[in-house]
This record gives structure tokens, sequence and C-alpha cells, in this order.
């Protein structure tokens, strides 16, 4: 079976070397050159643990390969993967305008039965401006041939994408034929073998699906920040309390870590498009909305804990930045805290040094040449007045808080994600600011 997936980002990359690792033969479409001839050459447009040695094996063994035109390929398959952007307008709703291109190429290309899936996070009732765009491109050319739409939606994580896709907690798919659903089956069947559950359901509730699994994640997030703040204020330990909350099996213990708050591609941006298809059908998403407004407020704390440290006055301080991508094991700074901090830091006069292990070819797209680029963490501190933790990437948890000592002019670290004992600190010179927590 030979399959399409259109658009070679992070999620189009992933599900296409993922399906031909199951032994499909998959053709990987973007309308970027460049970066299909650089996946020729084996060079990777996404960091993700595993994903070029992944790449690189199917392409030996002829099961994946990579074009700028869907048209000239798509004869050859009968299922096409959509898996382009859908980038945030200004109002947050989603932008549709690739997955409508997409849905226009199939169907002015298209000689015989074409089930097109959209991997892409879409809002509810996209399923029928896709469907509308390849009817419409059918009419004009004055032919009728049959057609699907489903949905598919992805819920990969950064970092651990590969053994998503691979070991998924369930595949959700929105079909409206029996066709549709017997060709996602056969798709899924290797997936199923291992017994994880393939869950059918209408379209507009598979893309419903992803964004209320999204929006209850941040859910989770925001509402700890908020507690952490109350913590603080209270005098309690917002470690403990997550241990006390967590181990109730109706809450369970993940996404109930405080911290500095969540960035990335997903959950920001699926947040604000569900506030806004709400605002469309005239509904108030209250709960969605306060999810939002506290997790952009929590993105300040960190730099509120430094000014307050050095009595409100910034100018000339050196702050030693580690970590800059949204979260370990990744080098996206979409909706980053980090980028938050800093330029508050950089507003106030602050000097800043700054490491990330992967993310640093992304932060001088970002952050240009205002910030001082360097090699390790050791260097970030030297003649440094505090540190700021950004990003819980391990390689931060043991470091050598001697040597560290030698070099920093102050003694202040501010933990924005809660991986270190103030206690072993202090025994180590330093004064460790953490979230929710009294020290």
């Amino acid at each position: 079976m030979k399959i399409a997936i259109v658009g070679t980002g992070y999620v189009g990359l992933v599900t296409g070397a993922c399906f031909a690792e199951m032994g499909l033969e998959v053709v990987c479409v973007d309308i970027d050159k460049n970066k299909i001839d650089n996946l020729k050459e084996g060079i990777m447009p996404i960091y993700e643990p595993g994903i070029k040695e992944l790449v690189d094996k199917n392409v030996y063994e002829g099961r994946l390969s990579f074009s700028i035109s869907l048209d000239e390929i798509l004869d050859d398959v009968s299922v096409v993967f959509s898996a382009v952007g859908t980038p945030p307008d200004e109002d947050g709703s989603a932008d549709l305008k690739y997955v409508l291109d997409v849905a226009r190429t199939v169907g002015k290309n298209m000689k015989d039965y074409v089930l097109l899936v959209t991997k892409s996070t879409v809002p509810v009732g996209t399923a029928p401006k896709v469907k509308n765009a390849i009817q419409e491109e059918l009419n004009k050319r004055g032919v009728n041939i049959e057609f699907d739409v489903a949905s598919n939606p992805e819920f990969l994580k950064e970092g651990a994408a590969i053994k998503d896709f691979m070991s998924p907690d369930r595949v959700v798919v929105g079909v409206e034929s029996e066709r549709a659903r017997q060709l996602m089956e056969r798709l899924y069947k290797p997936f199923t073998l291992n017994g994880f559950p393939i869950i059918f359901m209408d379209v507009s509730s598979a893309e419903m699906t992803k964004y209320a699994a999204n929006a209850m994640l941040a859910t989770r997030i925001s509402f700890m920040n908020e507690i952490a703040a109350l913590c603080e204020k209270a005098g309690a330990n917002v470690d403990e309390v997550r241990k006390g909350i967590g181990s109730d099996k109706r809450i369970g213990s993940s996404f109930l870590y405080s911290g500095a708050g969540y960035g990335g591609s997903c959950f920001p941006k699926d947040v604000k498009a569900l506030i806004q298809t709400g605002k469309e059908k005239g509904l108030e998403m209250n709960v969605v909305q306060a999810v939002e407004d506290v997790n952009e407020k929590q993105k300040e704390v960190v730099y509120h804990k430094l000014k307050n440290a050095f009595n409100g006055d910034l100018k000339g301080k050196t702050i030693a930045v580690w970590g800059l991508s949204f979260k370990p094991d990744t080098d996206d700074m979409r909706e980053a805290p980090s980028i938050v901090v800093i330029e508050k830091l950089l507003a106030d006069g602050a000097i800043v040094n700054v490491f990330d292990p992967v993310a640093m070819v992304e932060a001088k797209h970002k952050l240009k040449n205002r910030v001082t680029y360097c090699d390790n963490i050791y260097f970030t501190v030297k003649d440094a007045d505090a540190i700021a933790l950004m990003t819980e990437w391990k390689q931060f948890r043991l470091p050598h808080w001697s040597q560290i000592k030698l070099t920093m002019k102050g003694n202040i670290v501010v933990d924005g994600r809660n991986i270190y004992d103030a206690a072993e600190l202090k025994e180590e010179g330093f004064k460790c600011i953490s979230i929710g927590k009294n020290n």
C-alpha cells in the first residue's frame, strides 16, 4: 500500500517515517524544494530524537521517498495525509489556507478514488470546507470521482514523537463512510496488533477531540501554577501538594507540575483556537480563557522573581539563562517562556548570557545579537549575578555548583522548573528561588 504525506514538518515527517517503518510505501511531499533537497541528502528540518536514523533507514530500504509535487504522485496513492501548518491568525483562529490548498490540489488532479485524511490540527467544521474545495475542483473539470475526507488528529509529544506514534495511547479517527473506515483500519492494523485501540467517531468529534485534549492538559498546568502562587503566599510547598492530589486516581499525577508556563506549537495555539471557535459559535469559553490568561501571566514569573531578588533594579545585572526551548528534547522555541523572560530582562537593561543544548540556532533567529551565546552553562555564569533555569534539560540537573560558585559574581538561582533542592544549594552557598515554595 502506498500513501502520501503532505507537509514535512514535525507531524508530517514523523508520520511518514513511522508508517514506512511499518512496511508501507510512503512519499512525503512539500512545496519547499530546499527542504526536500535536504531530506534527500539526509538533513532533517526538525530536531527530534531518533528521527534521522528512522528516516535514513527507510529511505535506504526503499519505503520512504520525497517529492515537491503532489499532483505527480497522486495517481499512485489512494490515501493522502494532510499535515501542513495551521498557523494562528491575529484573532487566534487557525489559518486553513494550506489545508485547503492541499484539498484543491487533490481535486484538480485525482483520477480515481482518494481518501484525504486531515492530520493537521484544525477547528471543528473544517471537513466540510475540505470536501467543498475538492468538489469545486471536480466540478470545474466536469468529472464525477468518488472521494472521502477523514480526520486523524495527532497526539505527539515533541521529544517523544516516535515512541508516541509507535505506541499510542489511542488512535482517533473520524470517518463518514465504511470505505474510509476500512482503509484507516488497514493502515493502523500493525498498531492494533500490539493492543493499541483505534477509536472511530464522526469527523466533527475527531476534530474537537484534539483541541479538547490539549486544552485539558493546558488546564492542569495553569491550575497548578495558580496553586503554586497560592502556596507561596500561604507558606505551603507545591511539590507536596502535587503528591497529595496526584495520588488520587481520579486526578493522577501527569501535567501537575508548576513552572514557568507552557509554550510550544500546540498548547498555546490550540487553546487560542478553541476560544475563538467558541466565540464564532456564540459561546464564551470561560475556563479555557482563564487557562490562557494564567499561562500568559506565568511566563513572567521568573522575570519577576529575578527583579524582586535585586530590589527592582536589574540594570547592568548579568543573568545566565539556562535553556531556551519550550521543553527538553526539542529545538522548538515557539511561545517559549524563555523569550518572554529574556525580552523583559533586556528591556530593564540586564546583560543576558544564554545556553541551550539544541536550540541555539533557533535562538539566534529570534534573539539576534542582543544576548551572548555561550558554549555551555559554565560559560554563561562567568561574572553573572544570577541564574535563571528555563528548560529542565537533563544535563542541567546536577551541575558542578562548586565550579559555578568560583566564577559567578552573585549567588541567586531562580529555578523556573523546580528541579533543584533549595537546601542543597544553600549548602553550596546559593540562594535558590523556586516556584510554589516558601524559600
